[in-house]
């Protein structure tokens, strides 16, 4: 029941999903934190918080629960094909361009599941948000996720043909300084771009003529020659192949970025996670473009 109760994210929608009242499942609730001697639930009029024991108590009530169905489907020979509600994330673009047509893959295969699909250019946290997998790309902070590297993706900066016909090429990163910048904050949030210049890193300030908050807005921008902008290679990987869009300064790149794709559950997945996971990982260690 409590498990159910941060899955629903409230007392009714538990007892609505459990068929009994809402005050059982109160009082069973009640009865647990008695029991174990703390506070694992926060309430209030509206809504329904973890506390920081809660948290942790229910992240290991769902690994114990998803090992004991582990241990039945073993026990009885069976292998239930996976179902139920699967939440996926991914930063906007890779989720539109790499996460979609796994998800569309995986629900033809698996038709008794439902999928959440939140592309979001911020860092969701899959505990706290209850999100099941995400993709995360850069550096991952000491966690108790679990993480599966598939790839790397570069930082670029860009450039439409047009602009480079009118302005020129830039040869180094100095250059930029006779350039017209185009600042997307989703991937560069300081007014600054780093390179690697004989093995050394050089930030280099920017002055932008447009700072957006969307890579898309960005990408639209620079293709209409408005000036060179700083993307990772999934975002213009299409804009690139089709030559409306140029990589510049390709010597003084910095340090690819790791693509990771991360999920709370261990060695015990569930089926409809473990199914995605199989999936989405062999999917994207198979693309050319990381």
């Amino acid at each position: 029941m409590f498990v159910t109760v941060v899955e629903t994210e409230g007392f009714a929608s538990a007892a609505r999903k459990l068929n009994v009242s809402p005050s059982v499942v109160s009082r069973m609730v009640t009865e647990l934190e008695e029991r174990l001697g703390v506070r694992l639930l926060t309430r209030t009029t509206r809504i329904v918080r973890l506390t920081d024991a809660g948290a942790i108590y229910f992240e290991d009530c769902r690994r114990i629960l998803g090992e004991i169905d582990a241990a039945e489907v073993t026990a009885t020979g069976t292998h239930a094909a996976p179902r139920g509600q699967l939440t996926v994330t991914a930063p906007v673009l890779f989720g539109k361009f790499h996460i979609m047509p796994i998800v569309l893959d995986y629900l033809t295969r698996y038709p008794a599941v439902n999928v959440n699909c939140w592309f979001l250019d911020r860092i969701v946290n899959l505990v706290d948000e209850g999100a099941d997998v995400a993709v995360r790309i850069g550096e991952l902070p000491s966690s108790s996720l679990q993480a599966v590297a598939v790839g790397k993706v570069r930082r670029i900066l860009c450039a439409a043909p047009i602009y480079l016909e009118q302005y020129g090429v830039p040869q180094r990163p100095e250059d930029l300084a006779g350039h017209v910048t185009i600042q997307s904050s989703g991937v560069s949030p300081a007014p600054e771009w780093r390179f690697t210049v004989d093995q050394q890193p050089l930030a280099v300030p920017i002055q932008p003529r447009v700072i957006t908050t969307t890579n898309d807005s960005a990408i639209e921008a620079v293709i209409a020659g408005l000036g060179v902008t700083r993307l990772l290679s999934y975002q213009v990987a299409r804009e690139l192949a089709a030559g409306t869009l140029k990589i510049v300064l390709a010597d003084y790149e910095p340090a690819a970025l790791p693509v990771h794709v991360v999920h709370r559950e261990g060695r015990h997945a569930n089926q409809k996670v473990r199914s995605f996971l199989d999936l989405a990982i062999e999917s994207l260690r198979a693309k050319d473009w990381i």
